[in-house]
């Protein structure tokens, strides 16, 4: 294990920041109001008394806003986490569906999926995060 000179981090985020702020733009740019309302169930809004255009058209700007930026900044800190584990065991991003990071301590292969919060999954996608780990046991 060698180690982590913070410099190399702080020149890492300094680097690639950018990339996040550029994708939140170009999310936005492309965002088409007619196709995200094709998604809305117009009932909800009645029950959320959202009676204006104005408001409709906020609160779907928001929740875009919100769940994007997550899925994004999640793209970047795996990102961050894998150059980190690469400076430190010599890891690197995986070829194997599902798996992000593989990297080897003592003799043994590690195999990482990276989340970037405490709730990033429901139990489908636990199930199928179970399965990527076993067909990559298996490779």
């Amino acid at each position: 294990m060698k180690k982590l000179n913070t410099n190399d981090v702080l020149k890492y985020v300094e680097k690639n920041i950018n990339i996040f702020h550029q994708k939140r733009i170009q999310s936005l740019n492309n965002l088409k109001l007619s196709q995200v309302l094709k998604r809305k169930n117009p009932y909800l809004f009645k029950a959320k008394n959202v009676l204006t255009a104005e408001q409709i058209v906020r609160g779907i700007i928001d929740a875009h806003i919100s769940s994007n930026e997550e899925t994004i900044f999640g793209d970047w800190l795996e990102g961050l986490a894998i150059f980190i584990n690469n400076k430190v065991y010599g890891g690197y991003k995986s070829g194997i569906k599902g798996i992000d990071l593989e990297f080897d301590k003592e003799g043994i292969r590690y195999i990482v999926t990276i989340k970037s919060g405490p709730n990033w999954g429901n139990s489908s996608q636990i199930i199928k995060m179970v399965e990527y780990f076993k067909t990559a046991k298996k490779l």
